[in-house]
């Protein structure tokens, strides 16, 4: 019996370590900061920025985002999709094709739910470099898709700068600039039907 006890309590006091180990002031700082910019980004007042990824330099792509709480649209080279909060639409040029899902349906994007970023998942570290203020997110157990995630902070704005995202061994580099963030007004959202009509459209609601 005193060998059970023994064992719950040395369990006990290393979980509340891990927990400590969370909480330090570093990581509230880092959290805090980064609660900030995330609500600067995705938060109900919209914000719009403009992006350049790079994969390995396997990859390239670049384009504009706009975001207002669950609505979203996107406009690059070889995508375009608006989300009004209700439906999703995904317009492919070259197959000339306008894909409808519902608004949270995962299967809009080909990466699903597996990118889907979730603030609880990670530990938080904040540090000052030369370029700026990078807070460094590290994926708990169990984080499959984004291992670690790096966003640099402009000092003075804190405005995001770039993030550096690692997926198994690759890590993308994402470049982020012309960051507006308020008076977003939702006809940003509204798929230009009529632009489209001579596109086949294809209703994958209830998917």
């Amino acid at each position: 019996m005193r060998k059970k006890i023994f064992w719950i309590g040395l369990w006990a006091m290393l979980l509340s370590l891990g927990v400590q180990a969370q909480e330090t002031p570093n990581a509230k700082q880092a959290r805090r900061i980064f609660d900030e910019v995330y609500q600067k980004v995705f938060g109900n007042q919209g914000a719009s920025l403009h992006y350049k990824v790079d994969v390995a330099s396997i990859y390239k792509t670049e384009g504009t985002i706009w975001y207002k709480g669950k609505k979203s649209k996107y406009l690059s080279a070889s995508s375009k999709s608006w989300n009004d909060g209700v439906v999703a639409y995904v317009v492919k040029d070259k197959k000339k094709t306008v894909e409808m899902f519902d608004a949270n349906s995962s299967k809009q994007s080909r990466f699903g739910d597996d990118f889907k970023f979730e603030p609880e998942n990670y530990t938080y570290q904040i540090e000052n470099v030369d370029e700026g203020i990078l807070i460094t997110l590290c994926g708990k157990k169990g984080v499959k898709a984004m291992k670690e995630i790096r966003a640099l902070l402009d000092k003075t704005t804190r405005d995001p700068v770039s993030v550096r995202i690692k997926v198994a061994f690759i890590w993308a580099n994402v470049l982020i600039s012309d960051l507006k963030s308020g008076n977003l007004k939702d006809e940003v959202f509204t798929f230009p039907r009529s632009q489209y009509r001579n596109y086949k459209f294809i209703d994958r609601r209830g998917e």
